[in-house]
């Protein structure tokens, strides 16, 4: 009789199934498992918060009864990946989840090279009859395996989207269950998306830490059987409506219907009951218009005045009982190119962005918390910007939703890989189609970005098959979502696109100013100009009429030693102030941008060129900042006793 054969996510096969070992082994490991973990009671969260200050994980479809499993998980490094079963793991050590082994926050902050580890966790479930339970990772990164009570529950590929297994089954009636987690992510791999994550030992260049399995939260959701499964909002202002997608999980039933309650500081603007056909509902749901801007203005979604409408979504059966209720939000937002210029709800709009790595000194990828998310968001925009590029990071949707709630724009993006070959392609597809999915509904994002700098595609000019590759990101995005811009490949060698982003570290304002002087240039910047060595676009004069974003510039740090780094650097703090203004009055100046994006936001490991340190506090004064970024009145010359108060605390 053949031994049967497991293969994970990663490719690799996983044998000596536990289903194969004898039913005395079986008990064994069980007891032995008993005798090792201890279950902890779990009770339902009471609101939006978990004990450690994390939020609803998943913030555009809300249930009220939710169990965070963050805190502290049994944990083991397998270096090699040799064990395949829970069964053959050591358990040796704690770890406190979501934060990555590699992280000095998850107790472990193991910077090694080591290709799998494990998580165990067991808990006792509060009552949960006539539900369904739902056991959802926000990320794990990169392949993972989940065990429930001994039994499989499946895999999942794909380091930066979520996931979530129905574990009904597999609980039956105990009151407690045990969850095993293997995760494998080669440190080596440059097939697989993984962003700013280092091949290296230790952190280089532009290149980070790596993250090694869980780095979201980790939750457990009570559904009924037959539940609301998805909600996808879409919004058009030329109808004045809003595009209702939803569906349905768990067993099919007939004549159900779905009430949608919108909502907004004024009272509600939308109460509709749909039937449920096929599992699904599809509507347009519109909206009274008022006809006048000034009227209108008030419902709009945008950074100076982020409007939300909140939405309740309620299952009803066909006897007239309730069966599930869900809460969501949307807004009125519209985001397009029309010419040379970017236009947000129909009114042509400057962008002012800043580039966010999103890493924390303590929490790597992962945020101590949602404070620190908000934070952030508030940050940014009391700098003066209005929106950020996320960048080679696919950010938690607790950002998101603090950028929707707050106002600040968001460019998407895609993290690469950084070899060109099938399977790559297989997996940064994949991978970035969930990342849509997920983001779809979010008002704050304006824009996609599949690729960064031709990473991935090093050939690009040569190969055709890599311009064919790039062009099929951009199609696929805009085939996935019509309603926003694509930039296929941001800073250089544009083949696709809806704008020409630009990547240009010259520290000289003179300079920049004199390459991007006039819209009669495009064609020579176009055709000459190569701020980072290579040409700005591939495929002569489709570009012309495209709006133009500065989408990469400054990175100025302030007097770098050892092995930190910027792009460029400042003596002190007043040259780094006078040389931050001096370059915003030239981007400012450039009448061919539609907007610019700074880098950066915060300092990042060995990448110190942050408007802030890396525990987000601000290097010159933040009314400063501002005034440069929004080119408002320039900043009056210290006095002479200013600037002795100045040298003095450069030097201490």
């Amino acid at each position: 009789m053949r031994t049967k054969q497991r293969v994970s996510p990663c490719g690799e096969q996983m044998s000596g199934d536990a289903d194969n070992a004898s039913e005395d082994a079986r008990a064994a490991l069980c007891n032995e498992r008993d005798n090792d973990v201890t279950a902890v009671e779990t009770e339902w969260e009471s609101g939006e918060f978990d004990r450690f200050g994390r939020g609803y994980p998943r913030p555009q479809l809300v249930r009220d009864r939710w169990i965070s499993l963050n805190g502290a998980w049994e944990f083991a490094i397998d270096a090699d990946g040799i064990w395949t079963l829970p069964s053959e793991v050591h358990w040796s050590s704690a770890i406190n989840v979501p934060f990555a082994p590699e992280a000095p926050a998850s107790g472990i902050g193991d910077t090694s090279f080591f290709r799998v580890c494990w998580y165990r966790r067991a808990i006792r479930l509060p009552d949960q009859r006539e539900a369904r339970l739902l056991l959802h990772f926000g990320a794990v990164d990169y392949c993972a395996s989940v065990w429930v009570n001994d039994h499989l529950a499946g895999h999942h590929r794909g380091g930066y989207t979520p996931f979530s297994f129905d574990i009904t089954a597999l609980v039956d009636d105990r009151a407690s269950i045990e969850i095993i987690v293997r995760a494998e992510d080669d440190p080596q791999d440059l097939a697989k998306p993984r962003g700013k994550q280092d091949w290296q030992l230790h952190p280089h260049s532009i290149w980070y830490p790596r993250t090694t399995g869980i780095w979201q939260t980790v939750w457990i959701e009570c559904v009924p059987p037959t539940a609301i499964g998805w909600v996808q909002w879409t919004p058009n202002l030329e109808r004045w409506e809003i595009g209702l997608g939803a569906g349905l999980s768990g067993t099919r039933r007939d004549g159900l219907r779905l009430r949608v309650l919108l909502e907004c500081a004024n009272g509600v603007i939308a109460d509709d009951t749909y039937r449920v056909i096929n599992g699904e509902v599809h509507r347009r749901i519109a909206l009274s218009d008022p006809g006048v801007d000034d009227y209108r203005n008030e419902l709009l979604w945008s950074p100076d005045s982020p409007t939300l409408i909140t939405a309740r979504l309620e299952l009803w059966g066909e006897r007239g009982e309730l069966i599930d209720r869900v809460s969501s939000y949307t807004a009125l937002r519209s985001i397009a190119t029309q010419g040379d210029r970017i236009v947000l709800n129909n009114r042509p709009y400057f962008l002012r962005m800043v580039l966010d790595q999103g890493y924390w000194p303590e929490g790597g990828q992962t945020a101590p918390g949602d404070a620190h998310l908000r934070l952030d968001v508030e940050l940014a925009k009391r700098m003066g910007f209005n929106g950020v590029r996320k960048h080679q990071k696919l950010e938690d949707p607790r950002y998101l939703y603090w950028a929707d709630v707050l106002g600040l724009l968001v460019w998407g993006e895609m993290p690469s890989a950084y070899r060109f070959r099938p399977d790559s392609v297989e997996r940064v597809t994949a991978e970035w189609t969930a990342a849509i999915e997920r983001d779809y509904s979010h008002p704050c994002i304006i824009a996609w970005v599949p690729v960064n700098e031709s990473w991935g595609v090093p050939n690009l000019p040569d190969n055709p098959a890599e311009r064919h590759y790039v062009q099929a990101l951009y199609h696929l995005t805009r085939t996935l979502d019509p309603t926003r811009p694509v930039i296929g490949n941001d800073g250089w060698e544009s083949v696709a696109t809806d704008i020409v982003g630009i990547h240009d570290y010259d520290a000289d304002p003179d300079r920049i100013q004199r390459r991007y002087h006039g819209d009669r240039e495009r064609p020579r910047i176009f055709r000459r100009e190569r701020p980072g060595g290579r040409l700005l676009v591939l495929g002569g004069d489709t570009h012309a009429d495209l709006p133009i974003v500065l989408s990469e510039f400054g990175g100025m740090a302030i007097n770098p030693s050892g092995s930190t780094w910027g792009y460029s650097r400042a003596q002190n703090v007043e040259d780094y102030a006078r040389r931050f203004e001096s370059l915003m009055r030239a981007v400012h100046g450039v009448g061919l941008f539609s907007g610019f994006c700074y880098t950066q936001f915060a300092d990042t490991y060995q990448e110190v060129n942050g408007l802030l340190t890396e525990d987000r506090r601000p290097k010159i004064p933040v009314a400063r900042i501002a005034a440069a970024t929004r080119a408002e009145h320039p900043t009056p010359i210290p006095t002479e006793l200013e600037e002795q108060v100045q040298a003095h605390r450069d030097e201490t």
